[in-house]
């Protein structure tokens, strides 16, 4: 088969498969979009039933950590993720994922070696960096005067 650039490229591109960016970035944007409406509701839920704003928020924090936790545990948000892609890393949900499923993953190696060390694999970096950035940037700010 002798093909110059041009017939290469004719060929390349009709058995090349179509990007489906738009497809996941629309799935993305309304799983997200879902994940944030339900902490928007649950802090809504939390106001009604007296809570201040500190404490409503807390409430809203710690139920959607559970939740992300739990759904993990049972392997919907694996589902969940498998459709939403992107959008199932809102940070609050998506960090209580990588912390369950690492440890769910290595729990037959013991509670120590397996579940305990494994769980932050994957959010121990996360940890990691982001109090770093934070300390950083605080330093920053403190320089600067703000």
């Amino acid at each position: 088969m002798d093909m110059n650039r041009e017939e290469y490229k004719q060929y390349a591109e009709q058995h090349m498969p179509r990007s489906r960016a738009g497809r996941n970035m629309l799935r993305a944007f309304v799983t997200g979009g879902l994940i944030c409406t339900a902490g928007e509701a649950l802090s809504r839920f939390f106001l009604s039933r007296g809570l201040d704003e500190e404490a409503a928020s807390t409430a809203v924090a710690v139920t959607l950590i559970v939740l992300g936790a739990a759904l993990t545990a049972l392997g919907v948000y694996d589902r969940l993720a498998k459709f939403g892609g992107a959008g199932t890393l809102v940070p609050i949900t998506g960090f209580a994922n990588a912390v369950t499923a690492p440890a769910l993953e290595f729990k037959t190696e013991g509670k120590i070696t397996g579940t305990a060390a494994k769980m932050f694999v994957i959010a121990g970096p996360v940890i990691v960096y982001g109090v770093s950035a934070g300390a950083v940037y605080g330093l920053i700010l403190w320089l600067v005067g703000l």
